[in-house]
């Protein structure tokens, strides 16, 4: 009992021993240092740095965002980096600048998320010429009309102060450049939905259609629902052809088998059909004489039969 009281003593001893070196570290302007927010205002932040003074944060120093709101963005706990701009702001406290610390720090964080091909939300504040403005981890960002959108954006008035899901896709930190697309996104979601559909069919299904377009190899088949099938020349018809259009015209309606999804393309066949149908007439026709034959036998025998009969007169 008396070795646990004397270890709890000195683990005691030394975290207080820690925390009295680190209140005494030294401090320069223009080190960026760590702390845990303890205090906010509508003015400013102020940051409990295990040191003899606490971090002030002004208002103006905390983002380059010019919509940002201390109340609603920085909480108690929140453990914030922020460069010291002044030694003494005049009442003993550290001036600090969360601003200036992010430029240096932020775009490490932003070259990550190129890297992560990370999903990330911001909201639209700006409206510039050739696109919108958004902050990412408080940095500038912009994002061109042409990556708004999978579809043709021709006003980016009606984005203003929208939430987008983007993607980081420059970051250049000399140039102080970071752009955004919300339109990679898009397209992803979009891709995983078309890939979803085709999944939902089975090889074998027979689908209707209309030829959406005549290519040397073979026909595209729209079949609905936002999905195409290749009808490749081979599967056009049963007879040999040199081009689709020997068979198909644009805007036809077709019938064809699904042959199969591979890799997410689907594959059509219309000379299955079309032999599946040549078979069926067959053996019907086939049927048809077995019929015919049998009973013409039957006939024939009765015939023979009463041919061999003698009456009596």
């Amino acid at each position: 009992m008396a070795n646990e009281t004397t270890t709890q003593g000195t683990e005691s001893m030394d975290d207080f021993k820690n925390e009295l070196e680190s209140s005494f570290r030294k401090l320069s302007e223009g080190d960026i240092i760590t702390g845990t927010v303890i205090s906010v205002t509508e003015d400013d932040v102020t940051l409990d740095l295990k040191y003899y003074a606490p971090g002030i944060i002004k208002a103006g120093e905390l983002s380059s965002d010019p919509d940002f709101n201390p109340m609603e963005s920085v909480h108690i706990g929140d453990v914030l980096e922020a460069t010291i701009i002044r030694m003494d702001d005049g009442e003993g406290n550290l001036l600090l600048s969360r601003k200036e610390a992010n430029d240096i720090l932020a775009w490490d964080k932003l070259a990550q998320y190129l890297e992560d091909e990370a999903t990330l939300k911001v909201r639209v504040k700006g409206i510039v010429p050739s696109g919108v403005i958004a902050y990412l981890e408080g940095i500038r960002g912009f994002i061109p009309a042409s990556h708004l959108s999978l579809s043709y954006v021709e006003d980016c008035n009606p984005w203003l102060g929208k939430e987008l899901d983007v993607r980081v896709i420059t970051v250049d930190k000399k140039k102080k450049k970071l752009v955004l697309s919300a339109k990679v996104i898009e397209r992803e979601k979009a891709e995983e939905e078309h890939n979803h559909k085709i999944s939902m069919l089975s090889p074998g299904t027979v689908v209707e259609g209309t030829v959406d377009s005549l290519m040397p190899y073979g026909a595209f088949v729209d079949i609905g629902n936002g999905l195409s099938g290749l009808v490749h020349i081979s599967q056009i018809a049963a007879r040999r052809i040199k081009t689709p259009g020997e068979v198909l015209k644009v805007g036809q309606k077709v019938k064809a088998k699904i042959l199969n999804t591979n890799n997410n393309k689907i594959s059509l066949s219309m000379r299955v059909l079309e032999e599946e149908m040549i078979d069926t007439e067959t053996e019907e026709v086939n049927k048809s004489v077995a019929a015919f034959s049998s009973h013409e036998s039957a006939s024939t025998s009765l015939g023979s039969l009463l041919a061999n009969i003698k009456l009596d007169t």
